[in-house]
C-alpha cells in the first residue's frame, strides 16, 4: 500500500475536464431556460455538483469546466459554491466558446469542445486528463482509475460497466480481452442482439462506456488530430484502431446518465429508496453545493411518507408521499403531493428587477392534488388544481405545462389558475 505522499503525487499528475456544454434537448422543457448541468437534483443540488464533487473528493485539484448553452447560470452556481484554497495549487477554470483568428466560436461536439480549448488545457502541468460529463450520477474514487491507467501504461482508459441489451442501444459498447484491453468499440448499436461477439461475460450482457475517459497527455493531443467532433462516435473508435493502447476500467457501482425526463425523474425518486442510488450521505465523500444559509423546513399538520424536505421549505400540506421537496418551496393547506419533484426556488419572492417576468409569489395553492409531476422553480399553482394526468398521456404541450414520458412538468415562471385540471 502506498503512502499518503505517494497517493498525493499520483493525483497531482491528473487534471479533470468536465464537459458541461450540451443543449439537453431530450430533457426539455427543464432545459428550456438552462443548460442540463444546471438542472436541480435531489432537492438542493445541481447536476454539475456530482462530477465536480467526485473529482474534488478524489483529490483532483485542477478542474476545467467547458460550457456553452445558457452558461451564465451554471457559472454563477460554480463560482458561488466552489472556493478552493487560495494558498494551494489548482482551481476550477471556466471555459466557453470564443472566436480567435485560429478557431471558430461554437463547439460542434464533445471532442471539438476539448480540441478548441486544447491550448488552454495543455498549460496544466499534468500527465493525464480525466474527461467527465456534466450530467451523470455516480460515486467514484478516480484515484483507482488513474492507478489502473498507470499500471497498464495505457494511452486511453474508458470507464465501463455491465449493461443490458436495452441499455446497449444508447451507449458505446466495448469488447475487451483477458487483460482488459479494448479490441472493439461500437457507439450506440441499433441491434446489439445481432452482435454476439460483443457479449460480455454472458449472453445478452454488454460492456458499456460510461463516457468517462483518462487520456495520457500526448495521447489526447494525438487523438484530437483525428477527424470528428464527438469522442464516442468519432475519436475513440478511430484512435483505438489506429494509434493508442486502450483499456477498459470496470466499474460495478451506481451510475446513471441523465438523458431523458424519465431517467431524471426516476433518479431523483431513487434517492428515497434503500439501495441503488447516488449516495449523498457519505461524510467522507460529500456532494458539495451552494451554502444556502436557510432555516430548517417547517411542517404543519402534514402526513409525511417516504419524502425528502429541503432547507427553507414551508409545508402546510395535507400529505407529502414518495416525493422530494426543494429549497424554499411553499405548499399550502389541504394539498396532496405524491410521487413528485418540487424543485424549489432561488428566492422566496422575485427580485424587484427581473429578466423573466415571474409570478409575484412562488407556491402551490390550497387543496391541490399533484401526482407524478415535476414542479420547476419559480411557479405559482392556484387553489384546487388537479395535476394527475387523468388521461394517461405520454406527451402533451400546453402553456407552461408539458407531459413527457408520462410525467407532468410545470415550467419556470408558469402561473396555473384556480381549478385547473390535467
Amino acid at each position: 500500500m502506498g503512502t499518503k505522499k505517494e497517493e498525493h503525487d499520483v493525483l497531482e499528475q491528473v487534471a479533470s475536464i468536465v464537459l458541461a456544454g450540451g443543449q439537453g434537448t431530450r430533457l426539455f422543457p427543464l432545459t428550456n431556460l438552462r443548460c442540463k448541468p444546471s438542472v436541480a437534483f435531489g432537492g438542493r443540488y445541481r447536476l454539475i455538483d456530482i462530477p465536480l464533487s467526485n473529482a474534488l473528493n478524489s483529490q483532483i485539484r485542477q478542474i476545467f469546466v467547458i460550457s456553452q448553452y445558457f452558461s451564465s447560470e451554471l457559472h454563477h452556481h460554480i463560482l458561488n459554491t466552489y472556493h478552493l484554497d487560495l494558498f494551494a495549487p489548482g482551481g476550477i477554470e471556466l471555459l466557453t466558446p470564443e472566436e480567435t483568428p485560429t478557431k471558430k466560436a461554437w463547439f460542434k461536439g464533445t471532442a471539438d469542445a476539448v480540441r478548441q480549448n486544447l491550448d488552454r488545457l495543455l498549460k496544466a502541468p499534468v500527465d493525464y486528463f480525466l474527461i467527465l460529463s456534466g450530467d451523470q450520477l455516480y460515486n467514484i474514487n478516480f484515484k483507482e482509475m488513474l492507478e489502473f491507467t498507470i499500471q497498464k501504461n495505457a494511452d486511453l482508459v474508458i470507464a465501463s460497466l455491465p449493461i443490458s441489451e436495452q441499455e446497449a442501444k444508447r451507449m458505446g459498447i466495448l469488447k475487451v480481452d483477458e487483460n482488459a484491453k479494448v479490441v472493439d468499440f461500437v457507439e450506440k448499436p441499433k441491434n446489439p442482439a445481432a452482435m454476439p461477439h460483443l457479449n460480455f461475460q454472458k449472453e445478452g450482457q454488454f460492456l458499456g462506456s460510461m463516457g468517462i475517459y483518462i487520456f495520457k497527455r500526448d495521447a489526447l493531443i494525438s487523438a484530437l488530430e483525428e477527424d470528428g467532433d464527438d469522442f464516442g462516435h468519432h475519436i475513440i473508435p478511430s484512435y483505438m484502431k489506429n494509434k493508442g493502447k486502450t483499456y477498459s476500467y470496470l466499474y460495478n457501482g451506481y451510475w446513471e446518465d441523465i438523458g431523458t425526463i424519465a431517467s431524471y425523474y426516476q433518479a431523483n425518486l431513487a434517492l428515497l429508496a434503500s439501495c441503488a442510488h447516488l449516495n449523498t450521505y457519505d461524510e467522507r465523500n460529500p456532494i458539495y453545493t451552494c451554502r444556502y444559509n436557510l432555516p430548517s423546513p417547517i411542517i404543519k399538520d402534514t402526513i409525511i411518507k417516504n419524502a425528502m424536505l429541503s432547507q427553507g421549505a414551508i409545508v402546510e400540506a395535507k400529505e407529502i408521499s414518495n416525493s422530494i421537496i426543494g429549497i424554499r418551496a411553499h405548499i399550502k393547506k389541504g394539498t396532496v403531493i405524491r410521487n413528485s419533484l418540487v424543485l424549489g426556488n432561488h428566492f422566496y419572492k422575485p427580485p424587484l428587477h427581473q429578466d423573466l417576468l415571474l409570478p409575484n409569489e412562488f407556491a402551490i395553492g390550497e387543496n391541490c392534488t399533484i401526482e407524478k409531476a415535476i414542479i420547476d422553480e419559480h411557479t405559482l399553482i392556484g387553489n384546487n388544481v388537479q395535476l394527475t394526468n387523468k388521461d394517461n398521456l405520454q406527451k402533451y404541450d400546453g402553456d407552461g405545462i408539458y407531459i413527457r414520458d408520462g410525467v407532468i412538468i410545470v415550467t419556470t415562471g408558469t402561473r396555473i389558475p384556480d381549478g385547473f385540471s390535467l
